[in-house]
């Protein structure tokens, strides 16, 4: 163990004038060594709100080799802000016999005194961070209240102009006419009884109208219906709202028929009652609105009944039913029956506006069969070549987008870190990008939860064997499940067949 070396670690979040450089901390650390040989670790652009740094985790090993005789960091929350990571830490420099030393703060980790001061430090520390975490979302909140844009491109029918409201810069959307037109013509047209969305989107397809630069398709058009920031906000407006159970930040009196709205999600709202107005927060925006708030209303109403209606429904042609795609352009494939009867399968964007030139002739029972067919072999090469022990490793998926969301959660934390101090301009600019990167963050968590939900176990492998064994005796609902657990999309034409499977 004489052999053992000292090691320096220096992090730091971010440049900032208020905070002291890496090459200060080592200066620092070197001036209590005494000029001794040591090793240096350092992470540059890394939050101390977990451990997972290069640097440091090189660190971690080196000790676990018993190649480590003392850390030195300029401050204790150059490790972690973290109490239970700090502690871990602790344990660690026990375990291995490993002496500790802060430049700056004189703790004797041999003796129990020592160690609970560290313990109390780093506790503050956890709290210092919290603490702006918290100033951060409440700023977000209170910006939201008083009407700010709260980052994001303009919504098609506006374009955006700065303006200072409060004293703070900001920008405000203003009416780009020739869109404005095209979204009152989308509105009145679905206002009518009998128009779908299919006849909206095949009418822009036919007069060559792109919204941003795209086809209008469903999903976008029905995301455009729901947003209040086209309305004309009257009394019924507010009513309306105010029945669903949604949180109306501004008084009754405000709702005049001139302005626009926007609809925040609210504390308290889960991502997946997004399409559930209840606890949500509506607030009056600074721009005018587009559509008149009986159409609007109109609109929204046969939105809440359709969802219903859609709800209500439950597959019953065939038992691929939500994993076939189209193999030209990955639109939904529908089943249709022919005047004999037969059924066989349609792209629903052929039938809304005939771009696509269609996936061909697919009988549905033949499909059927072939993916049985696929899914019997795919199943005996998954036990064959991964055996029971790999089936229950995680899904390559989650890890991917697990490594997706710990950048974005480092990109949140630089960005809180750089608040220290920031003045006005600044403080506005980062809460824009927070608010991009936590929408970014919620919706990797959503689906990461998905295919958490979606992983296969041991005892699912076999169960779903035994149901591939006796298919024809198989419920029509146990069949569904069955292709759930196995396949994500299956994208076919009458020439190809490309499935993608989640084991």
């Amino acid at each position: 163990m004489n052999n053992r070396i000292d090691a320096i670690y220096a992090r730091q979040s971010v440049d900032k004038k208020d905070s002291i450089s890496i090459e200060s901390q080592i200066e620092f650390c070197k001036y209590e060594l005494k000029g001794g040989n040591c090793k240096e670790y350092t992470d540059k652009g890394y939050s101390g709100k977990n451990t997972d740094r290069p640097k440091f985790q090189e660190l971690v090993r080196d000790i676990k080799r018993g190649l480590i005789a003392k850390v030195v960091v300029y401050k204790l929350d150059r490790i972690s802000r973290s109490i239970l990571d700090f502690a871990n830490m602790m344990e660690l420099f026990q375990q291995y016999n490993v002496e500790f030393v802060s430049s700056t703060e004189k703790f004797d980790t041999s003796t129990p005194m020592g160690r609970a001061m560290l313990n109390i430090c780093i506790v503050f520390a956890q709290l210092e961070r919290e603490t702006i975490q918290k100033r951060v979302t409440d700023a977000y909140y209170s910006r939201s209240q008083r009407g700010f844009k709260m980052g994001g491109k303009a919504p098609y029918g506006f374009h955006t102009e700065p303006i200072k409201m409060d004293g703070i810069n900001t920008k405000k959307l203003v009416v780009n006419p020739e869109e404005a037109a095209n979204i009152r013509l989308m509105f009145e047209m679905y206002a009518q009884p009998t128009t779908s969305y299919g006849d909206i989107t095949r009418y822009f397809a036919e007069q060559g109208i792109l919204f941003h630069g795209k086809e209008l398709i469903r999903p976008t058009l029905a995301q455009m219906l729901r947003n209040p920031v086209y309305v004309q906000a009257d009394l019924d407006v507010y009513e309306f709202f105010k029945s669903q159970g949604t949180v109306i930040v501004n008084d009754a009196a405000d709702f005049t028929g001139m302005n626009g709205c926007y609809l925040y999600q609210g504390r308290d709202v889960k991502p997946s009652k997004k399409n559930d107005l209840k606890d949500q927060m509506l607030v009056l925006a600074p721009h005018e609105g587009i559509v008149p708030s009986d159409i609007w209303l109109t609109c929204r109403k046969k939105l809440m009944n359709n969802m219903k209606i859609q709800s209500a429904r439950k597959a019953t042609h065939t038992w691929l039913a939500g994993k076939i795609k189209c193999g030209n352009c990955g639109y939904a494939l529908m089943s249709i029956f022919n005047p004999s009867g037969k059924q066989y399968l349609r792209c629903t964007k052929r039938l809304d506006n005939k771009s696509c030139p269609g996936c061909g002739k697919i009988i549905t029972s033949e499909l059927e069969a072939v993916v049985y067919q696929q899914m019997v072999k795919k199943l005996a090469s998954y036990k064959t070549l991964t055996g029971k022990k790999k089936a229950a490793k995680a899904n390559p998926k989650i890890t991917a987008l697990q490594v997706e969301l710990a950048h974005v959660d480092s990109e949140i934390e630089k960005l809180v870190d750089s608040l220290t101090g920031a003045n006005n301009v600044l403080f506005s600019y980062v809460n824009v990008k927070i608010a991009e990167l936590d929408g970014r963050k919620q919706e990797l968590l959503a689906r990461i939860a998905e295919l958490t939900v979606e992983a296969i176990s041991p005892e699912q492998v076999s169960q779903i064997s035994g149901y591939l064994d006796t298919w024809e005796n198989v419920s029509f609902d146990d069949k569904r499940r069955v292709v759930d657990l196995m396949i994500t999309t299956i994208a076919a034409t009458s020439d190809s067949l490309n499935i993608t499977w989640k084991i």
